[in-house]
């Protein structure tokens, strides 16, 4: 506005103190809007940092849950391998045992027992660990016996398992290897 225009409201709003009235309403609405268009741009600024914080730390979680995920599986079968070693520590001294053992029955016996021992110790591992064997008592489920002969058997009813050729283990629940079995007409 110019100068002239401004003298010339001035005028009139003495003149008219209804106008001066509004002016200075106008004004103060004027105010009260840019106020509130601050604190709105204030809000809007603190919630662009929080999002960015949170977005921040929801990226850091992301990878360090991979980072976790990752080590757990490459790590997974450490206690496994923590078991196994006794095992492989049975057998080596088994073999050492029997070195110095001129008698031959004697050696066999004491091999025979080694491996009785290492057995044991290696199933009692695998137990530990869910491996279990599949009993040959069980009757014939295909899931987890591979019937690979079928014969006439008076002892034993259709169906059953009359020999197994091949142990079968599990994993908790699911078939590791399935059972050789030969299976009753």
């Amino acid at each position: 506005m110019s100068k002239e225009n401004n003298e010339e409201l001035q005028n009139e709003s003495l003149e008219n103190p209804e106008l001066e009235e509004a002016a200075s309403e106008a004004e103060a609405e004027a105010q009260a809007v840019e106020n509130e268009l601050d604190l709105l741009q204030e809000e809007l600024a603190a919630l662009k940092d929080k999002y960015a914080r949170v977005h921040a730390d929801f990226d850091n979680i992301k990878k360090r849950l991979e980072k976790e995920k990752y080590t757990a599986v490459e790590y997974s079968n450490e206690k496994f391998a923590k078991d196994m070693i006794p095992v492989m520590d049975a057998l080596q001294m088994a073999l050492s045992s029997t070195q110095n053992l001129a008698d031959p029955q004697e050696h066999l016996e004491k091999l025979q027992e080694g491996i009785e021992l290492t057995l044991k110790q290696l199933t009692s591992s695998l137990q530990k660990h869910g491996v279990t064997m599949v009993s040959h008592d069980e009757p014939f489920d295909p899931n987890i016996h591979n019937a690979i002969q079928s014969v006439d058997s008076d002892t034993v009813e259709s169906g059953q398992i009359v020999q197994t050729f091949q142990t079968g283990y599990r994993y908790k629940e699911r078939p590791l290897r399935e059972a050789m079995v030969v299976v009753a007409n």
